[in-house]
């Protein structure tokens, strides 16, 4: 029987996406069953970044209040299919997350209304929601970026990753989820941490990158964006 996972996201965080496209394909082979969670790296981080870095965070909010308003006129599965086309627009096709015209976009891909990004950016509750969202999750389960990952349909045992950089093979895909659910399950696990080997390949990093004139992978941190 395939396990429930709430998958809890930041469309601005290529890892994220990265990691994304693996559980996507473990739901397609049975392995899980996925919800879809939001979280808000730029609340997260309010406060603790300057300049650049807390204005690329900022971008996502456009994203995060349509997929609340996603959420509401079509269902959670519906976010799914919505953060599965925001996130190949922008990770793949290096679009600009916050320009109204790419999410708009990403909801057309999905089968969606376009209109719904409007009405959620006109609407104060959509934020609101994606605050107390964030919020919750954080305060319950001490989450502190993405992916982050909650077992047994949202209720269950916590965990921040895994951070990929490419998203896995079949076999690995199966066998990787095997020892990341174990351990989640383990409660003497607390942390297992190592330096990124490599970036994704994706046109959004190739582009943040060049932009910071960058010829190495990024440092590892707590918040992957």
């Amino acid at each position: 029987m395939a396990e429930r996972v709430c998958f809890y996201f930041d469309p601005i965080c290529p890892w994220c996406y990265q990691t994304s496209r693996w559980m996507r394909r473990l739901e397609e082979l049975g392995v899980i069953e996925l919800d879809w969670g939001l979280f808000s790296l730029e609340r997260q981080n309010a406060g603790k970044e300057s300049g650049d870095q807390a204005a690329s965070h900022a971008h996502s909010a456009r994203g995060l209040r349509t997929a609340v308003a996603v959420r509401n006129a079509a269902g959670r599965s519906a976010v799914g299919a919505f953060y599965k086309a925001l996130g190949r627009r922008v990770h793949e096709q290096g679009q600009t997350l916050d320009e109204p015209a790419t999410v708009e976009g990403a909801l057309a891909d999905a089968g969606l209304d376009p209109g719904l990004c409007a009405a959620a950016w006109a609407d104060p509750s959509t934020a609101e929601e994606v605050a107390s969202e964030h919020r919750h999750l954080c305060e319950q389960t001490r989450s502190f970026g993405v992916p982050t990952i909650v077992l047994d349909g949202g209720t269950g045992p916590v965990i921040f990753g895994p951070v990929l950089s490419e998203p896995p093979n079949d076999d690995d895909a199966v066998e990787l989820w095997k020892h990341v659910s174990w351990l989640v399950r383990y409660p003497n696990f607390a942390e297992l941490k190592r330096a990124r080997l490599a970036s994704p390949d994706l046109e959004s990093v190739r582009r943040r990158e060049a932009a910071r004139g960058a010829t190495a992978p990024s440092v590892p941190n707590r918040n992957p964006r």
